[in-house]
This record gives C-alpha cells, structure tokens and sequence, in this order.
C-alpha cells in the first residue's frame, strides 16, 4: 500500500529527521508540506529539490499576525515566480483561534479575508488546488468565498465544523484531510463516518503532536497508517479498499 501525507509542516522538522523518515519509510510516495510564510516557502522548495518525495505548497498561515505590504508583495512575487514548483496554493485561511483569543479585531478579521480571497484568485489564475484553514464559524465564510470565485477544488485540513457547512461542503465536492484524532476523537469519527469516502485524505500535520496512543510520540507519516485502519473500520470497508480510494483522492487532488 502506497501512502501519501496529504499535509505536513516538513520544514518544521529537521533534515536529519526528514532523511531519517523518508529512508525507513519505502511505503510512503510523498508528503505534501505546506507553509507558514515566505522563509517557510524558500525552505519548502528547497526540501523539494533535496528529496523528490516532498511536494511543496506556498502560502501563508493565518493563525499568526498579517504581512506588512512590503512582506505580502515579496511573498506574492516569489510565488509567482515559482508557481511551476509548487503542488497547491496553501496553507492559507483564516485566524479562528487568534480571534477566539481576542486578538483579532473586527478590521483585521476583514484583512484576512481580504489577503485570503488574494490567495483563491491567484489559485484560480494559476489552477492549483488550495489548500485551507477554516473551522467553525469560518468555514461556512470560506464556502462563500469559493463559490463566489467558483473554485470546486479546495481542501479543508483538519476540518471542525457543524452540519450544515459539512453538508454544503459534500454537496459542492470539497475535500477534507484526517488526522491521527481520528483515533480517539468522537467528533473526528463522526465526521469520517458522514463524508464521502472519495472525498477524505489523509494527513500529519506534523509535527503538531497528538495524544492517545500517540502521547509523547514525535509525530510522523507512519501515524497514517493507524488512521487508515481506523477509518476503513469506520466506513465497513477493507483497508485495502480504503486505502486504494484515499491513495486515489490525494493523486487526483494534488495531480500528483
């Protein structure tokens, strides 16, 4: 069974551990790091051309304070420049936990939304996938965003949401991408349990660390395949089965 990691923060790990994770890991045809800023993009790229399984996404991570003009505009350049290397616009979004802390104001909410509907129109004009954060009451807000600007193929990472954006989110034919919660996390299994199966991957978001079984474990691609096991349990289906369909999903979704 071939394995990809539909999103990973590689960069945040060193090479060591990189080198060390792709050489023990045959199973594993790629990883799909995105990133946090312009320093994170360079180091992505270059991860990229030292090992060819690391497929790289270029973006900016909402969860942090926003660029200055000066740094948006170096950013925008260099993706341009280097749109050919990059498998999806990502990881972009909106800041639900700096606004949940209060650290966001409703002018700045509204900066956000502006720098992330730069990032859909750039991933329209260059047809790349784009790769999300959004939860709770962000994602319905995201959704518009899509359809107002008609982009179908768009992955919420790690998605938290209620049912009525979940539905919408099917119907409109977005992708979601699993954690190893889904071990140990009711709402995570519901959610896997409800969404089509064509439409999940599966992902680290490593080298975020998780708990359960996982507790005080570096996490690492190898995670997926305890998360696979799951979800196939999940959806009564094989792992082969299950495995075959979400290899099938992260290819076609990453033109991989």
């Amino acid at each position: 069974m071939k394995i990809i990691d539909a999103h990973i923060h590689l960069d945040r790990y060193e090479d060591k551990e990189i080198e060390s994770m792709l050489k023990s890991a045959d199973w594993l045809e790629a990883l799909v790091s995105v990133s946090f800023d312009l320093h994170s993009c360079k180091r992505n790229l270059q991860l990229n051309k030292t090992f060819s399984k690391v497929k790289p996404a270029f973006g900016f991570h909402p969860e942090q304070p926003l660029p200055n003009e000066f740094e948006l505009t170096k950013l925008i350049e260099w993706m341009t420049q280097h749109k050919e290397e990059m498998i999806a616009v990502g990881e972009v979004g909106l800041p639900y936990y700096l606004r949940k802390d209060g650290k966001v104001s409703a002018r700045q909410y509204g900066q956000y939304l502006e720098l992330l509907e730069t990032f859909l129109v750039l991933a329209k004009k260059w047809e790349k996938p784009i790769v999300l954060h959004a939860v709770y009451d962000d994602a319905p807000v995201v959704c518009d965003l899509l359809e107002k600007h008609n982009i179908t193929k768009a992955l919420f990472h790690w998605f938290k949401g209620d049912q009525k954006t979940t539905s919408r989110m099917m119907t409109n034919g977005y992708s979601i991408s699993v954690t190893p919660e889904i071990l140990y996390k009711e709402k995570i299994q519901q959610l896997a349990k409800s969404y089509p199966l064509k439409q999940i991957m599966l992902e680290t978001d490593g080298p975020w660390p998780f708990e359960g079984p996982f507790t005080g474990i570096k996490t690492h691609p190898n995670m997926i395949k305890h998360s696979l096991s799951t979800l196939a349990k999940i959806k009564n289906q094989s792992e082969i089965k299950v495995s075959e369909q979400i290899y099938k999903n992260t290819r076609s979704f990453y033109c991989l």
